[in-house]
């Protein structure tokens, strides 16, 4: 832990969340995010989801008024761009071109986690005093490591503004979001789309059915230690097969059983007297997130129906406004997703490529709305209600 002196307040960097009390960092945290309340973040540095191996080194900000905390910023020393979503492989080329090194580089972010939420925690009286203490720390973090510049992955749109005032370069994106328009149940939303789009979700439903498959939906207190050693042969046997690592581990999933059981939907698939596929999903007091799927036993559409209508039934059911299904996926549109833009914010300590960064960022920008334009018109709802 190393201490600064940024104006009146305490402000500290952490090696390890643990050091910051949990109730106080929760405290900052709207909407009950889950992805960034501490037991998260402390599950995966604890099961060793982060550290030197993985290229993540926990570099947390604390900001102390007195005792009392009131700003904090989930932070990491990167040495690698594994597990971010955000790709600046072209800049760290760049970089290594012009004989300076990209790495290490700060990053906000949740690992492996491409879903938005509060980067700069802080209470909302509070925003203009702690969130410029918040970025001008890491930035001079930034300096005292030596790191190329300061990046915030999936900020929440109300921190844009702050970011964008600060001299930050924002970045965007497009992902696909279900969005909660008052269904009294998921045969309502079902009449808000088109007739055909409406048939093919009910066959796919129907043909997992047809399969033998029933459903179970579990939260952190229902979900035994089986079903979590299920659930983990599914999730690693997933990057088996796509050549990736498999960053967390059974021993985080039964830690944030544990520790935060309301936030979970574990969804498990059975058949013949066998759990064969799961995927898992975070909520909060809005939203949901899905994050991970896998299967031992290919069955037609219960990629669909684990992933993707079961998280909109509960939705529907607990009266959530939001579901975040993870990154790309156009397939998403016919199953009722939407486009919606992402973005992320990044500020360089050394301004000689800011300038070709800055039109790297205008053309991706244009051709992100170009392509956002183009999956609108895709979108399955009914002309009279969009």
């Amino acid at each position: 832990m190393t201490q600064k002196a940024v104006c009146k307040v305490k402000v500290e960097i952490h090696t390890e969340i643990a050091a910051i009390p949990a109730e106080a960092w929760n405290a900052l945290v709207r909407d009950r995010n889950p992805l960034v309340r501490h037991e998260f973040l402390h599950a995966m540095e604890t099961n060793r989801c982060v550290g030197e191996h993985f290229g993540w080194l926990p570099r947390h900000v604390a900001i102390y008024d007195g005792h009392r905390l009131v700003g904090a910023m989930p932070l990491y020393e990167k040495t690698n761009s594994y597990g971010e979503f955000v790709f600046d492989h072209a800049w760290a080329d760049a970089y290594r071109r012009s004989g300076q090194d990209y790495f290490p580089k700060l990053v906000s972010a949740v690992p492996y986690t491409p879903c938005g939420g509060q980067r700069l925690l802080c209470r909302e009286s509070d925003r203009e005093k702690v969130i410029p203490l918040l970025l001008q720390t890491g930035r001079l973090l930034a300096g005292e490591i030596g790191a190329s510049g300061l990046h915030l992955l999936f900020p929440e749109s109300a921190e844009i503004d702050f970011l964008r005032h600060e001299g930050f370069m924002i970045r965007h994106d497009c992902q696909f979001h279900w969005h909660n328009r008052g269904y009294r149940h998921f045969e309502d939303f079902l009449s808000r789309l088109s007739s055909r789009k409406r048939k093919n979700i009910l066959r796919e439903r129907r043909g997992v059915t047809d399969a033998g498959v029933t459903i179970r939906m579990l939260d952190g207190h229902s979900a035994t230690a089986r079903d979590w050693r299920n659930f983990s042969r599914f999730y690693e046997k997933t990057f088996d097969e796509k050549w990736g690592i498999p960053t967390f581990n059974e021993g985080f999933f039964t830690q944030v059983a544990q520790t935060m059981p309301e936030s979970i939907l574990l969804v498990l698939a059975d058949l013949d007297g066998e759990t064969i596929a799961g995927s898992l999903m975070y909520r909060s007091d809005t939203a949901l997130y899905g994050r991970h799927w896998g299967c031992l036993e290919q069955v037609d559409f219960l990629h669909f129906e684990a992933c993707y209508y079961r998280g909109i039934d509960y939705c529907i059911e607990q009266g959530l406004q939001l579901f975040e299904p993870g990154a790309q996926g156009e397939h998403k549109i016919a199953r009722g997703f939407i486009p919606q833009i992402t973005r992320s914010a990044h500020w360089l300590a050394q301004d000689f490529l800011r300038q070709p960064i800055e039109h790297f960022i205008e053309h991706e920008h244009r051709a992100v709305l170009h392509y956002k334009q183009q999956m609108d018109a895709s979108v399955p709802y009914r002309k009279d209600i969009v």
